[in-house]
């Protein structure tokens, strides 16, 4: 008879998340460059009209929002729901029930993700302005002050290593000679705006991020996860409704009024399901992006390891919408800064190195 092996012997099958977690920060970066080649390319596409028969003429980046915030919105709840994270929230009982809720911290860190969110978006329709510069100028702010929040989150303060040091002044100097080409000329007020706005976003939330959430303790991390996601989306289609319907009463042909038109015209035009997709990609960058953020090292090295993932992932996809469509290709200053941001790659892949080897 074969031999039978008992319940103790037979080795316990790791879950694909498990799998995964094995790899740490380098399938988080991975998931984060996957989603974001898609939603920059689709959100060009359409804003451009390349697709879904616009013939040349696109929609506005307002006019896109309510549907591409519909599909981040639903694509957040099926993940925390899938990973049975809603039990790691704080709860109120009301009416009998347990309702998962946000802490005082967590509410307005989802305030600044959702501006996040819709000024991400906003920042690929600009006209003139290129994925790649767009996401150098985005990229290059916070890593900036990824040191600063890191000297300044006393709550709970982290060692900056060297090689993140180097990361960070690498990145800057990408920045800077992305600004120096053409395309710095492009920038209008109104990109100006969209871009201090994201940044002063990100500031806000890293610094409530590294004193609230980012450390060893993974229970601590998804609750912060989730209770800020539980804001952040709901909190920002609610906020694009209002405006909508304000718009509506006016009248007019402003940016009110196009977020209107993204509710009550455009789902039925044949567009819904690109532009839903496209939140949906939104979504797995938040996604990813978070996780990565919420790693317990210091934002000098987690912001760096986000960012260069989104510019070789801005990289392709501008190649790739040259390619097939017949887009620009990316100027050599955008070039140099991306390739200065891939030698910052290897400075941080040091830095994981020093940390592992001391761990040892």
């Amino acid at each position: 008879m074969p031999e039978q092996k008992s319940i103790a012997q037979i080795p316990e099958q790791k879950s694909i998340v498990q799998r995964l977690a094995g790899f740490g920060i380098a399938a988080l970066c991975f998931g984060y460059f996957a989603s974001y080649i898609p939603y920059s390319m689709m959100t060009k596409m359409i804003t451009k009209g390349l697709c879904c028969n616009l013939g040349g003429k696109g929609l506005t980046g307002f006019e896109i929002q309510p549907i591409a915030v519909l599909g981040s919105l639903v694509a957040m709840y099926a993940f925390i729901t899938a990973m049975r994270w809603w039990k790691h929230c704080t709860h109120s009982r009301i009416f009998g029930l347990n309702i998962p809720r946000p802490q005082w911290f967590t509410f307005l860190s989802g305030i600044c993700t959702a501006g996040q969110i819709i000024t991400t978006t906003l920042a690929y329709t600009f006209s003139g302005i290129s994925i790649v510069f767009a996401m150098l100028l985005m990229r290059g702010g916070v890593l900036i002050m990824a040191p600063i929040v890191d000297m300044v989150a006393r709550k709970r303060r982290r060692h900056i290593y060297w090689p993140s040091w180097v990361a960070a002044g690498l990145s800057l100097a990408a920045l800077i000679v992305a600004f120096a080409g053409k395309a710095g000329t492009a920038m209008t007020l109104v990109a100006a705006i969209d871009i201090a706005l994201y940044l002063a976003g990100y500031f806000f939330r890293l610094f409530i991020m590294s004193n609230y959430a980012k450390g060893t303790d993974a229970e601590e991390r998804k609750r912060y996860f989730a209770e800020e996601q539980l804001v952040a989306n709901p909190l920002l289609l609610l906020a694009l409704l209002a405006a909508g319907l304000y718009g509506s009463h006016i009248g007019g042909t402003g940016f009110l009024s196009e977020i209107w038109r993204g509710f009550v015209e455009i789902p039925w035009q044949g567009y819904f399901l690109f532009i839903f997709m496209l939140g949906v990609f939104s979504y797995g960058t938040g996604l990813f992006g978070s996780l990565i953020y919420l790693d317990k090292r210091e934002n000098t090295f987690t912001v760096p390891a986000n960012r260069a993932a989104s510019i070789i992932a801005g990289v392709i996809a501008t190649y790739l919408l040259a390619i097939i469509f017949g887009e620009k290709y990316p100027g050599v200053h955008e070039l140099v800064g991306a390739g200065l941001i891939i030698l910052a790659i290897f400075f941080m892949a040091y830095r994981a190195a020093i940390e592992k080897r001391t761990a040892k």
